[in-house]
């Protein structure tokens, strides 16, 4: 997967941005987060300002994208990021980009690699020392980890988050665990789905889960008040360069359909998962029920999303984890189940196939055929997660909640 991101994907769009004279910097999506928070702390500049998105453009494309040229990209990389993403990346301003950037590659692949573990800790899942590291391998060499790493993307960041949110829940460190989700909301679309589902989980059990719903609610309060007061009315600024970017880029979730429709079976899975998440709202952190309802709400959080990246799909780790640990009760269902499954599995080794058939042709001379046929990795993108969050929504559907009295936990 490295070597056709590398020498396939990579050669293509350059030969590709050479012949439309499109422009190609650093194309670092850190860059335009960094600059903005630098500009704000260090001379209290307006990162949503337009006369910021110019200078971000002068680093990420390294010239000004011009409206004239058709073949300039639409991507205006305006800070749209609420405001507080400052605070994460405040330890970096006073660093060169290229030193930030090389950092933040290699804390990308620790904290991806720390994932799995921290996810099969939250799934109650307890493997070899092999199979960790097989899992391991596996998501670092799959093409969501791959792109999000290579561009340094913060989606990344944010599912390390989400895992170890999850993992601190499922350990009794409830107030750790909020912590770390209220911090992960530095990407809102990313978050929401699971916040709603932890707000609902700890409300079903108030005395003993609240610890949760204080670390929420303290650390977000905090990045809210800091972020008003080093920039204040930031909201609205937030607001309208969402807006923009939404305007600009046309984006839309996975289901590549008109709006009508996508939204209709956007519409029938949200309720769907919130039917299944009510049911299971009383399991015990320390359950199978709580990792698999969690693993649910991040399927259709990527299933919802109005973003169909390939690097916001490292958000299926957990629901892919637990298809693999509940085979056997999946597979013994209907033949129609088995069929899904079957062809889920098909989705998510494309990738790998694809990619090793056109590295070898690659490897075998014929670079340019390779280079033509850069699509075939991409082609089942858009089915993995609807497959994903079915299988897991089949999954959490024939559990019932336990009886069992959850015990009380401390942070």
């Amino acid at each position: 997967m490295w070597f056709y991101v590398d020498r396939i994907l990579v050669g293509y769009q350059v030969a590709d941005a050479a012949v439309h004279q499109r422009p190609r910097g650093n194309l670092s999506d850190l860059y335009p987060r960094w600059l903005g928070a630098r500009e704000l702390l260090l001379r209290q500049r307006n990162p949503y300002s337009d006369e910021i998105t110019r200078e971000i453009q002068q680093g990420y494309y390294g010239r000004l994208l011009d409206p004239a040229r058709p073949n300039d990209p639409k991507d205006q990389q305006g800070f749209a990021y609420p405001v507080y993403v400052v605070f994460l990346l405040a330890p970096f301003i006073g660093f060169p980009f290229h030193s930030v950037q090389m950092v933040f590659y290699w804390t990308l692949i620790g904290m991806t690699a720390a994932s799995v573990w921290l996810w099969l800790r939250a799934l109650r899942w307890r493997l070899s020392a092999v199979s960790i590291a097989i899992c391991i391998a596996l998501i670092l060499g799959c093409f969501p980890a791959v792109q999000g790493i290579k561009l340094q993307q913060l989606s990344l960041l944010v599912a390390a988050l989400l895992a170890g949110s999850a993992a601190c829940v499922s350990g009794g460190l409830l107030f750790c665990g909020g912590t770390l989700l209220a911090l992960a909301t530095i990407k809102p679309q990313l978050a929401w789905p699971l916040v709603l589902w932890m707000l609902l989980w700890s409300a079903s059990d108030w005395p003993r889960r609240r610890r949760f719903v204080f670390g929420f609610g303290l650390v977000t309060a905090l990045l809210l008040g800091g972020a008003e007061i080093i920039l204040p009315g930031w909201l609205r600024m937030f607001t309208q360069a969402l807006q923009r970017y939404h305007r600009y880029t046309q984006n839309q979730s996975v289901l590549l359909v008109p709006w009508a429709f996508s939204g209709i079976v956007i519409a029938i899975a949200a309720i769907a998962c919130t039917w299944v998440l009510c049911k299971l709202r009383r399991v015990p952190a320390d359950s199978e029920n709580f990792g698999l309802a969690t693993s649910l709400a991040l399927a259709l959080t990527v299933l919802v999303v109005p973003m169909y990246a390939p690097y916001n799909q490292v958000l299926l780790l957990p629901a892919i984890l637990t298809l693999v640990r509940d085979r056997t009760v999946l597979t013994s269902r209907s033949r129609g189940v088995r069929f899904g499954y079957v062809a889920g599995a098909f989705a998510l080794a494309w990738q790998w196939i694809a990619s090793l058939g056109l590295s070898a042709v690659y490897l075998s001379g014929a670079q340019a055929s390779a280079l033509r046929a850069w699509k075939w990795p991409f082609f089942a993108t858009f089915t993995l997660p609807v497959f994903v969050f079915a299988l897991t929504l089949l999954d959490a559907y024939r559990r019932e909640a336990p009886l069992e009295v959850e015990p009380n936990v401390t942070n």
